[in-house]
Parts: structure tokens; sequence; C-alpha cells
């Protein structure tokens, strides 16, 4: 299992390696989405109490990390 952004967890054993908040069965991408579709931090953590106003920031640091990475696209056959 790996740590990132202290509260952002990767384990293979739980929901397939994608990266979750705190070992727990919610994912970032799940977060980031509802995010993206306008709900408020107020609503998201409504839906899951065992979610901390941290666990949402450590989602966005995560999604923003992620993106100062350099990536190069290959063409597939």
């Amino acid at each position: 299992m790996e740590t990132i952004a202290d509260r952002i967890t990767i384990d293979d054993r739980i929901c397939n390696g994608k990266p979750t908040i705190r070992n727990k069965r919610i994912t970032v991408n799940a977060i980031l989405g509802f995010l993206s579709s306008g709900d408020s931090r107020e609503e998201i953590l409504l839906q899951y109490p065992s979610l901390e106003n941290e666990d949402i920031d450590a989602c966005l640091k995560f999604a923003s990390e992620l993106m100062n990475r350099n990536f190069t696209i290959k063409e597939v056959a």
C-alpha cells in the first residue's frame, strides 16, 4: 500500500488499486466527479459521513500533483 498526500491510499486489494481515501472504498475519482458536477463540499460530506473536509483537500492536491507530471502520447497499433 502506498500513501499519498497523507490521506490518499493505493492498495491493489481495494477498488482494484484505484486511489482511495484512507483505505475506504471511496475513490478519489468519485469525489472529483462530484466536485466537477457542481456538488458542494457540504453535499459530499453529507453523502459520505465518514469523510472529512481534509479528505476533499487531499483529492484536489492529488489531482493537482498528477497534472504536474510529464506525459508522452504514443500511437498504439
